[in-house]
This record gives structure tokens, sequence and C-alpha cells, in this order.
């Protein structure tokens, strides 16, 4: 479940996004930086641009200025991968694209994009510690995030490590899904860990995010038992008909319980906010007719959450 890249600088790792000022993913104002790849599928994701293991061309129809006033991605794709439309817009044809990513250059409306560059672990820190004044006043730092963080466990164990060499407070959000030699490279880098679990039941897991959970829990109690001083929030997304009943997260409540560590349990409800992205990237949204779970739900869920 590790990214093998086709990039000839073996290291460098894949980041698909650096968000500064955040603050909801670690202790003071951080920067979150989004790795590119991840093993799971999940129908809900809201980062769809960080499942592939490959940048990848988006493409915002807003932005087109059509075929009418211009056409130079249609003349410009040596792979034929672009076409008109029925509306005058752009159609891609994904089967046929590499990403090479010259359209984009040539795009005047900046209607296309590639999503995802290789960067070193110094340029990712060269970026972050634009804001280190920030960090200071704010007890803040780096989060890694995802796509799936650890699938790329060389490049992140090297950030984590310079960040620390450099005073900085680190956090790492991750699904688990990975080997446990993964965690383990971390874990003396990092002062938090976000960690996700979705539901207890391995079918359902394996239903709505195309993977067991086996793997997942069995790392859980691993890094609780080996690394005992580092702070760990359990994660849960409310899910619309997954895993928003009483009975789900009372289970998840009793496993975290069994471990006897986690710092601290987080229900986030499940958002509409990256359906945009998909259309973008020309993939189905999956989770069309869903509602977010209404404030008296996440209050009555959060009753059961340790």
């Amino acid at each position: 479940m590790a990214l093998t890249l086709s990039h000839e600088d073996k290291n460098k790792g894949l980041v698909f996004n650096i968000q500064k000022f955040s603050l909801h993913d670690g202790a003071g104002i951080r920067t979150l930086v989004f790795f590119k790849g991840c093993p799971l599928l999940c129908k809900w994701c809201s980062n769809p641009e960080g499942q592939s293991f490959s940048p990848e061309l988006t493409y915002n129809i807003e932005k087109c200025i059509g075929t009418t006033e211009c056409n130079r991605c249609i003349n410009l794709c040596g792979r034929n991968a672009i076409t008109q439309n029925e509306n005058g817009k752009i159609k891609i044809i994904r089967e046929r694209c590499d990403n090479c990513g010259e359209c984009v250059d040539a795009c005047p409306s900046m209607a296309l994009e590639i999503l995802g560059k290789f960067m070193t672990a110094e340029e990712v820190i060269k970026t972050v510690e634009e804001d280190s004044s920030f960090y200071v006043r704010s007890g803040g730092g780096i989060t890694l995030s995802g796509g799936e963080p650890l699938s790329q466990a060389e490049f992140a164990c090297e950030i984590l490590r310079t960040a620390k060499s450099r005073g900085l407070d680190t956090a790492i959000e991750t699904s688990g899904i990975c080997s446990w030699d993964a965690i383990e490279s971390v874990g003396s880098y990092v002062d938090h860990i976000f960690y996700d679990i979705k539901c207890m039941d391995p079918q359902k897991h394996e239903k709505v995010t195309g993977v067991s959970n086996e793997l997942i829990l069995e790392n859980y109690q691993k890094l609780c038992r080996y690394f005992q001083e580092t702070a760990i929030t359990v994660r849960t997304p409310i899910i619309p008909g997954v895993n928003d009943s009483v009975a789900d997260i009372e289970a998840i409540s009793r496993f975290i319980k069994s471990t006897g560590k986690a710092s601290s349990y987080e229900l986030l409800p499940y958002h509409q906010f990256g359906e945009s992205k998909y259309y973008k990237l020309g993939k189905k949204y999956q989770m069309n007719g869903a509602n977010p779970p209404s404030e008296a739900q996440m209050k009555r869920l959060k009753k059961i959450a340790i």
C-alpha cells in the first residue's frame, strides 16, 4: 500500500495542496500538507483529488471561455484527449490523457489545472516555514493530510523529522490503512495523530471504502500500545446510512475504550463541499441526495462518544 513513484527523483513525494492558516487540525495556527494517493475510495471523500497516486488534469467548465473564442488546448493535445462537447465547451477523454500539462500552460482562462506536484521534503518545509512567526505565537505547526500520507511513508517521515529539528509542532491525519512499519517510522517525529475509524463492521467498511477495516483496527491497537506518550485523536465522519446510528457510535466507542489510550474522540458531520471537485476530475459523485446529519442528531451521537 505504498506509493511507487514514476518520477525519476525518488527523494521527492507527491503533494496536491499546501493550505495555510488552518485552525482545526492540531494546536494553534497550522499549515496542512496534502499528500496525493490513498488506498481507500470512500464514497463521501471530500478530497477526491487526493485518491489517485498520479498527477491529474482537472477542468473547471465555468472558467472555460468556449471553443468559439479559443481552441488552443484541442489543437495542442497530441493524444487527441480534448475535444468539443455539444455546448461549445471542451470535453476531456480521460483514458487518452497522460496528464502532461501542456494544455494547462496554453489555457488563457486557467480552466485547466494539473493537481499533484513532486516536491522534496526541504521544499515543503521551506513553504511551511514562511509562516513560522504564527506557529511561535499560537503553538501551531505542520499537519500532514491527504489522501493518505502514510502511503508515502519515507517522504512523510523526512518532512516530520525535519520539522521537529526546526522546532515545529507536528501532526498527521491517517486512516491507518498502511503497514505497521509506516506508522512506526513516523511515530518518533509526530506530536499528535488524528486517526480515522469509520465503522466497526469489516464488510460494511469494505462496501463503502473498497477495503476492510481489519488492518486499520489492528494498527490502532498497536499504536496505542507502542506510542503511549503521543496524543491520539480518533475521528469518525458521520455518513448518512453508513455509520449514523447510535449502535454504530457505541461500537466504535467500546473499541476505543478497550485500548485505554485515545486523548479524544471527534465526530465530524458529513458535508458536500467536495462535490464539485468530482466533476472537475471527470468522476461521478456517489453521495447525491444524501443530507448532512442534523444538529440534533450530531448532539445525540456526541453524547455517546467518549
